[in-house]
């Protein structure tokens, strides 16, 4: 997103957690699903899409539209999000899409925070990740248009047992029925970085190729926590094909320090020589 997309999107999630203060976690994940439907038909309907974004057109006017197509399908709380969004500046008409499901997933994780679940739902959708990186043919069923939803939901409940909290649920549902041209693996590793932001913290994805003590793990968390100036929670995978040491993900950015890795660029040199 460009500064005029990124200015109106913090705005709106200040807005989001002002409400998210005083409502209640149900109607927070009523919320959340509106979102998540006007997402689907934005990304239907790409002339919508520009309209509501157009800088060429007033405010009143694009909020009209909004209300117009939106307003009898929605919760009140929904219709004052989008009434908010259809007025703000937006460099491009996809941000206006992306900003809905990003405020989508803010509900969504606003109403695990009021019911005190925020932790859980971190954790089971890196446990999902998890299978979705062992399974890549599973991941891209789930994400398949072809297959019928439904069938989707029936991989997912086959995966999780009923045995997650319902925020957790909701965002899998939505990653599965709207994917956007996004893979699996990515739109969980979003929202895991989503979770941690709430809380003002970053996520490290951690490969190792042993189980860490938890001593190890208190160290490593502690000097990430040094280099970031924010508090580090880790999310830790074993790898055995890393012969020794670790890999470690914070963002973009990627510390390398397998013994893989090592013997790699080893070998690189001895090649070039």
């Amino acid at each position: 997103m460009q500064l005029a997309s990124r200015e109106s999107l913090a705005a709106a999630r200040e807005r989001l957690d002002e409400h998210a203060e005083a409502a209640p976690a149900d109607a927070l994940r009523t919320l959340a699903g509106d979102l998540g439907g006007v997402v689907g038909v934005l990304d239907s309907q790409p002339a919508l899409r520009r309209a509501l974004s157009d800088p060429a057109l007033a405010a009143d006017q694009r909020e009209s539209l909004g209300q117009a197509v939106f307003g009898g399908a929605v919760s009140e709380p929904a219709q004052r999000v989008l009434r908010d969004l259809a007025r703000a500046r937006w460099s491009a008409p996809g941000d206006l899409t992306d900003a809905v499901e990003d405020l989508s997933r803010q509900a969504t994780f606003a109403a695990a925070e009021r019911s005190g679940e925020l932790d859980d739902v971190e954790d089971e959708l890196f446990r999902f990740a998890r299978i979705v990186d062992r399974a890549p043919d599973l991941a891209a069923a789930l994400t398949n248009a072809s297959l019928p939803l439904e069938r989707r939901g029936q991989l997912i409940d086959a995966l999780i047992e009923d045995k997650v909290k319902p925020a957790t649920r909701q965002l899998l549902d939505r990653a599965v029925a709207a994917p956007r041209e996004r893979t699996l693996e990515h739109i969980l590793s979003s929202l895991s970085q989503l979770a941690a932001a709430r809380r003002h913290r970053y996520v490290a994805s951690v490969r190792s190729a042993v189980e860490m003590s938890t001593a190890q793990t208190e160290r490593l968390a502690a000097a990430l926590g040094r280099i970031y100036r924010r508090d580090v929670v880790l999310q830790i995978e074993i790898n055995p094909d890393l012969i020794g040491g670790l890999v470690v993900q914070v963002g973009d950015e990627v510390i390398d320090g397998s013994v893989a890795s090592r013997l790699a660029d080893a070998g690189r040199v001895i090649t070039r020589r």
